[in-house]
């Protein structure tokens, strides 16, 4: 089976890629050529998800995944949450984000958070939502090198290390992203 994950983002990609059976043929954006900018203008993750999804289904006839996923804080109403990429602007810079939220954070003793991702699969004449969450709380700063984006301020609950700190073996065994694409494989091989 192909099927086309809706991202240029490398990181993300290869972390799907590991999570799938060798018998799902995962595309990139990059390996259909598709270099549009889709825009995400919905108002949330579930939203935003399935614009990418029917974009590729109704532009390049591929059976398609995207995701949109969000880091939600509590004493922030949930904030960045669907606007976590560009929280600190349009440049979706992860340091730049991840200082604005340590800022925001400074003076607060509640920095209980989640990270929630929403995955939108469009297959077969088929539309499904799939979500993953995970629970922890931001660190008051960052702490390993590996991951992406906020990974090296949230700590998941029951861990005494950020995701930044972990393989990525360890992260997709907890993380949103992990769980959701867990629901999303399980569906692909129950469903063909």
């Amino acid at each position: 089976m192909k099927l086309v994950f809706a991202t240029h983002n490398k990181n993300k990609l290869a972390e799907v890629q590991k999570m799938l059976p060798k018998s799902i043929e995962l595309l990139s954006l990059n390996d259909i050529n598709c270099f549009d900018d889709i825009e995400e203008t919905a108002s949330t993750l579930e939203g935003n998800a399935n614009i990418k999804a029917t974009f590729i289904k109704n532009n390049y006839g591929f059976d398609c995944f995207a995701d949109d996923t969000g880091l939600e804080v509590n004493t922030l109403n949930g904030e960045p949450g669907v606007y976590s990429a560009r929280y600190a602007g349009k440049e979706n810079d992860s340091e730049k984000n991840m200082q604005k939220l340590l800022n925001e954070l400074k003076d607060k003793t509640d920095r209980s958070a989640q990270f929630r991702t929403a995955i939108s699969l469009h297959l077969e004449g088929k539309h499904y939502l799939f979500e993953g969450i995970c629970k922890g709380e931001i660190l008051t700063s960052k702490q390993g090198e590996k991951g992406f984006g906020y990974d090296p301020i949230f700590k998941p609950e029951g861990f005494n290390s950020s995701f930044a700190q972990m393989t990525s073996e360890e992260k997709n065994s907890i993380s949103h992203r992990g769980l959701a694409i867990k629901k999303l494989v399980s569906f692909l091989i129950e469903n063909r």
